[in-house]
C-alpha cells in the first residue's frame, strides 16, 4: 500500500445543536488547524449568527468570508461545494451534506474522514478513540476522534500562546483593572471575590446570589448575556443586597474576551463543553453545569470527570468541590423564593473556604494537561501519519 501524503486541506462541518458549545469548539479547531498546523481550512456552518456572537467580525449576510486564515462557508441546500478536501472533519456526528459525501466517495485518493466526538472523562472513551467505522454503502471509512484527559485520547484544544497570555494577564493588575472597566465601568476593590456565572436554564442562580449575600466580604458577580444574567438581574432588582455585593450583567463576550473574564475571576461557573475546557485552562476553581441528558445519563459523565479531577486532592477538599458541583447541577429545589437552599448554602461555604487549596489544584491540573499536545496537533498527526 502506498503511503498517503500529508493533508494540506481540511473541511470542517458544524451544525448548531448546543448553541455556543458546538460552534465554539469548531471555530477553535479550525483556527488552530490553519494557524498552527498550516492547513488550508474551510469551516462549513449552518448558523452564522451563533458564530458572530463569538467572533463579531463575522458578517451574517455573507455566505463566504475569511477570518484568521479560515474560510467560513454557510451550509445551504442544495449543497454545491463539492471540491472535497484532503481531510474532512464532522463535529459531533453532524454528517456532511449527502452530495458532499457522494463526492468524497468519488475522490481519488479518498479523503481522511473524522468524526470529532464530544468530550468525556469516562473510561470507555480510551477504547473507542480512533476506531474506524466503514460506510454501509460507499467506499469510505470514518474514524472516531475523542477529546480527553489521558494520553490514550485526543487531548484538548489549546492555542500555543494560551497559557503564556493567561499568565501575563493574571500577573498584570493594570490589565485586569482595565478589563473590568471595559465590561463593568469600574474596577473591583483588591479584596473582592470575583465570580463569573454562565449556565443553562435551571441553575439556582438566584439562590446562589442569596448565599453570597449572607456571607461577609466584598463580592462581584458577573454574568454574560444568557440565562444566568437574566436570573441575576431578577435577583438584584428584587433583593435588598448589602452594598458590598455587586452584580453585573454584561454583553455576550467574544471568545478571547471571555477567556479574559475567566482569568480575571476567582471562581468561574461554566456550562457545556467549550467554556468547561476554557475554565480548566484558566487555572481557577470552577463549577460545571453539565448539559442535562435523558434518564440522568449526564450524572455518569459528571462523576467520571470529578473522579479524575479530584484524584490526589485532599479528601476534604475533594468532598467540598464535589458537593458544590452536585448542589449546582441539581438546580433549584422547592422552597420559599427568599430562602437559601441549605444544600447550596452549605456547599458554597465549604467550597469558598477552601478556595486557596482549590486554586492551587486548578493550577496544577492545567499545567499537567499542558504537558500533552493539544487536540489540533493530535488530530493533524493522526490524519497525516496514522491513517
Amino acid at each position: 500500500m502506498r503511503a498517503m501524503a500529508a493533508t494540506r486541506s481540511w473541511d470542517i462541518f458544524c451544525r448548531v445543536v448546543d448553541n455556543f458549545g458546538d460552534v465554539g469548539v469548531s471555530w477553535r479547531l479550525a483556527r488552530s488547524a490553519a494557524r498552527e498546523q498550516g492547513k488550508r481550512v474551510r469551516l462549513f456552518i449552518d448558523d452564522l449568527t451563533v458564530l458572530a456572537k463569538l467572533r463579531p467580525e463575522i458578517d451574517t449576510a455573507r455566505d463566504i468570508q475569511r477570518l484568521e486564515g479560515v474560510e467560513v462557508v454557510r451550509i445551504r441546500e442544495p449543497f454545491d461545494s463539492l471540491d472535497v478536501a484532503d481531510a474532512v472533519v464532522e463535529t459531533f456526528g453532524c454528517d456532511p451534506p449527502e452530495a458532499y459525501v457522494a463526492a468524497m466517495a468519488s475522490r481519488d485518493p479518498k479523503p481522511r474522514w473524522i468524526n470529532l466526538e464530544y468530550l468525556s472523562a469516562e473510561a470507555w472513551v480510551e477504547g473507542s478513540h480512533a476506531l474506524p467505522s466503514p460506510h454501509p454503502r460507499l467506499p469510505l471509512v470514518k474514524h472516531f476522534f475523542f477529546p480527553g484527559f489521558t494520553p490514550k485520547t485526543g487531548g484538548l484544544l489549546r492555542e500555543a500562546s494560551l497559557l503564556r497570555r493567561r499568565d501575563e494577564f493574571q500577573a498584570d493588575a493594570g490589565a485586569q483593572a482595565a478589563f473590568w472597566r471595559s465590561i463593568a465601568g469600574e474596577a473591583p476593590p483588591p479584596d473582592a471575590l470575583k465570580v463569573s456565572l454562565f449556565s443553562y436554564a435551571g441553575a439556582p442562580v438566584e439562590s446562589f446570589a442569596r448565599c453570597v449575600a449572607q456571607r461577609g466580604g466584598a463580592v462581584w458577580l458577573a454574568a454574560p448575556e444568557g440565562y444566568a444574567a437574566t436570573a441575576l438581574e431578577a435577583w438584584r432588582l428584587g433583593a435588598r443586597a448589602r452594598e458590598s455585593i455587586r452584580c453585573f450583567t454584561i454583553p455576550f463576550l467574544a471568545q478571547d474576551r471571555y477567556d479574559q473574564l475567566l482569568w480575571a475571576c476567582d471562581v468561574n461557573f461554566v456550562r457545556g463543553e467549550d467554556s468547561f475546557v476554557r475554565a480548566q485552562w484558566a487555572g481557577r476553581p470552577f463549577v460545571w453545569h453539565i448539559y442535562p441528558q435523558d434518564e440522568g445519563a449526564h450524572w455518569v459523565k459528571l462523576s467520571a470527570f470529578l473522579a479524575r479531577y479530584t484524584a490526589g486532592l485532599d479528601r476534604l477538599h475533594a468532598a467540598a468541590f464535589a458537593s458544590m458541583w452536585d448542589a449546582w447541577n441539581r438546580g433549584a429545589e422547592p422552597g420559599s423564593a427568599d430562602s437559601v437552599k441549605p444544600a447550596l448554602g452549605e456547599a458554597w461555604a465549604g467550597f469558598v473556604a477552601r478556595r486557596e487549596a482549590l486554586e492551587a489544584h486548578a493550577r496544577a491540573w492545567s499545567h499537567a494537561l499542558a504537558t500533552r499536545r493539544d487536540l489540533a496537533a493530535e488530530l493533524a498527526d493522526f490524519v497525516d501519519n496514522v491513517l
